[in-house]
């Protein structure tokens, strides 16, 4: 079975799908243009899978070169066999690989080595047939040296034994047996380095559990308690039954050279072979906790980008602050900054804070602003208290939403936001992204590191390149599916459209302030190094209003523009009529014709016309203004002190991990839904019942208020909470 055929068996694809795909893939094809553009090759992928399918590729190619290269280091030493070349091809995974190559790879020096050095190994062979008329110390004395310091016979006997160890340890099938034994025998403890010391892991002070029920979530606290150096992990089997898997694998009788040969079996478990095996282990339990962690963020994340922006109005934003009080900025519906200004109303009293909510609201009239968005930092639950209480007075309807600044004072102190807002200091810089933040998420949250916007677990402790190739990808696939107007992105958003580098991007923009707004989509090749492949990669994702061509305005591709014409005149338009609504009725239009017959006509597969004709009725469509608005508040606040058990509330899911969800309901700390709370019925995971974003109902169970925690359930006698 190749490469390609076992992506399929795993993934449960057709075998001509990954076929098709991976071709497209090594011709250079990104992955949001695969899935948007080449429905018909792929068979509709879409970008999750096919992201999926390019991780597993690129780690079965890798595994296929090592292997040649451990094929072709063993031949070189004289020692490949037919039986053993076969071993290594057939292997799953690189660490079976590893442990096939594992007694030629060349090593430093051992105990075993030096005792090959001194003559021993054959004495090590004689033992290990363990034949009953052999004995070991009159076949010992005639590899007594004093040249290479064998003097005795214990120094010959022991020699031979550290040969067998090395040996036994290196056995490729017995270190697959003794791994899969683990991990389904094995036990990990911790215990605290210091039992009277306060730290985040006192639940894992003295604490165990079965390797296979371990959970990601615990397995990550424990490897980092212990990189804090706050615990100590072990893994252990029970006792006895690792040494008697040796023992039954390597001794054939009770002969004198038979105990030997148990005896270096014993040393080989305890000294060699479970130190490693526990090591494999635990990274494997690493590696797949980490897996699932950057799955969660990747999920998160995602649902973050693509939230429902805040569109058509103007913006109040709210840095907030104690001593230098709280930075403001007005920002209007395209993202342009009006003003800014400084409130001091989180702490003191008299003129100054008067002062200040005067300052904000003149801001609010002045610009009549329906909106303001606070960030959740230090001195949010002030700044919040004061801003419902201005919103009481303006002769207009107004809310507030706190939002996630996680990342924003990161962006306000970089190049980038220095080139955007030279004019600005970097506290300013904040409120301006706190406010574009509930405008457009995915516009601002662009130019911030994914990882910096915090919505996971441990993302810190994720291996580096894994979880930013995964963030990378989801900020890719939300930027690519929503689209961008060529016109007004910034440099941010255009760099992660497919085909375009930051040095294109940078171009565009350059061409831009040189030449104008473009005026349809062909200007592009046009650019500097914007050639014909980024052409035909970028070009569907950006959006030209006004263009000359009205479907330079949709994500229909250039290369469909014949085809989306010869739909419009089956169904009885021209391309004139895509400047107005007249084209809503074109579903249904092309229903009655058949979609099939359409598809014939203009001489393009069905998923491609059933894509066009969507764009058709609904021109430059935002995919995000389906989705439920945010959750914004006008009300009066509460605290946790207000929060009584019982009580219904209404919150957004904020962030969700592999034990529940956290949800903003009002009252500056987040409340956890455990796992356990989310549903009536059974929760795998609580991706499987919500994500983040979500407008959930939810019932306080209890609040620890010295604790700064609050418990929440979703649970309900009838039905499910979420709406």
């Amino acid at each position: 079975m190749n490469i390609n055929e076992k992506i399929a068996e795993e993934l449960k694809l057709r075998p001509e799908q990954v076929y098709r795909t991976v071709e497209l893939l090594d011709d250079g094809k990104t992955i949001p243009f695969i899935a948007r553009y080449r429905k018909e090759v792929t068979g509709s992928l879409d970008d999750q899978i096919l992201r999926e399918l390019d991780t597993r590729l690129q780690y079965l190619r890798k595994l296929e070169a090592r292997k040649e290269e451990i094929i072709t280091a063993i031949d070189g030493q004289g020692k490949l066999t037919k039986e053993l070349q076969e071993k290594i091809q057939s292997a799953e995974t690189l660490v079976e690989a590893e442990d096939l190559y594992l007694p030629y790879r060349p090593k430093r020096k051992t105990r075993a080595s030096a005792a090959i050095a001194k003559g021993l190994e054959p004495l090590a062979r004689i033992i290990m047939e363990q034949k009953n008329d052999i004995v070991p110390e009159k076949e010992a004395s005639a590899f007594l040296n004093e040249e290479l310091s064998v003097i005795t016979l214990e120094d010959a006997l022991n020699g031979a034994m550290d040969i067998l160890a090395e040996e036994m340890a290196n056995n490729a099938d017995l270190r697959k047996q003794m791994r899969k034994f683990t991990q389904l025998s094995g036990t990990i403890y911790s215990k605290a380095t210091d039992t009277e010391a306060e730290t985040p892991y006192q639940m894992y002070y003295d604490y165990s559990e079965p390797v296979e029920k371990l959970v990601g979530h615990r397995i990550l606290a424990l490897d980092r308690g212990e990189r804090e150096g706050a615990l100590k992990v072990s893994v252990s089997l029970p006792e006895g039954k690792g040494e008697a898997v040796m023992i039954r694998k390597f001794v054939k009788n009770n002969s004198p050279c038979g105990m030997l040969v148990k005896a270096a079996a014993e040393d080989s478990f305890t000294r060699l072979l479970f130190p490693a095996i526990e090591r494999e282990v635990r990274r494997e339990l690493t590696e797949t906790a980490a897996v699932a962690a950057i799955k969660v963020f990747a999920s998160n994340l995602r649902q973050l980008l693509m939230g429902a922006p805040l569109k058509n109005r103007t913006v109040l934003g709210v840095d907030p602050g104690y001593r230098t009080g709280c930075k403001l900025a007005v920002v209007d519906p395209t993202g342009k900054v009006l003003d800014t200004g400084v409130a001091y109303i989180t702490i003191g009293e008299g003129t100054k804070m008067q002062q200040g909510r005067e300052t904000i609201l003149r801001m609010i009239k002045k610009y009549n602003i329906t909106a303001v968005s606070i960030g959740n930092g230090t001195a949010s639950r002030e700044a919040e208290a004061v801003v419902a209480d201005i919103l009481k007075s303006v002769p207009f309807e107004a809310a507030y939403m706190v939002v996630s600044e996680a990342g924003a004072s990161v962006y306000s102190a970089s190049k980038l936001a220095a080139e955007e807002f030279p004019e600005y200091d970097v506290s300013l810089r904040s409120a301006v992204s706190i406010a574009r933040r509930l405008q457009d998420p995915l516009a601002e949250l662009v130019k911030i590191d994914p990882q910096a916007i915090g919505v996971g677990q441990y993302q810190h402790d994720m291996p580096k390149n894994e979880l930013k190739a995964a963030l990378d990808g989801v900020v890719e696939d939300c930027v690519n599916h929503v689209g961008v107007d060529l016109n007004t992105a910034s440099f941010s958003l255009l760099s992660h459209i497919a085909g375009i580098n930051q040095t294109i991007a940078k171009n565009i923009v350059t061409y831009r302030s040189e030449n104008g707004a473009f005026t349809d989509r062909k200007q592009l090749k046009k650019v500097s190094k914007l050639g014909p492949k980024a052409f035909e990669q970028c070009a569907g994702f950006l959006r030209v209003p006004g263009a000359k061509n009205p479907l330079d305005n949709t994500a229909v591709h250039p290369e469909s523009y014949d085809a989306a014409k010869k739909i419009m005149e089956q169904c009885g338009f021209t391309l004139s009529d895509l400047s107005g609504k007249i084209l809503a009725d074109i579903p249904k239009l092309a229903e009655e014709h058949g979609i099939s017959t359409i598809a014939e006509h203009a001489g393009v597969g069905i998923p491609t016309v059933n894509d066009i004709i969507k764009e058709l009725a609904k021109p430059g469509r935002d995919p995000r203004d389906e989705l439920p608005p945010p959750l914004m508040r006008s009300g009066d606040i509460m605290e946790m002190k207000d929060l009584k058990p019982g009580m219904e509330l209404i919150g957004t899911v904020r962030n969700v991990i592999d034990f529940g969800c956290f949800v903003d309901i009002g009252v500056h700390e987040d409340g956890l839904v455990h796992i356990s709370q989310l549903s009536n019925r059974r929760v795998k995971h609580p991706l499987d019942v919500v994500k983040v974003g979500d407008v959930v109902k939810v019932r306080v169970l209890d609040v620890d208020i010295k604790r700064k925690r609050i418990a929440l359930t979703m649970r309900s006698d009838s039905s499910n909470s979420r709406k």
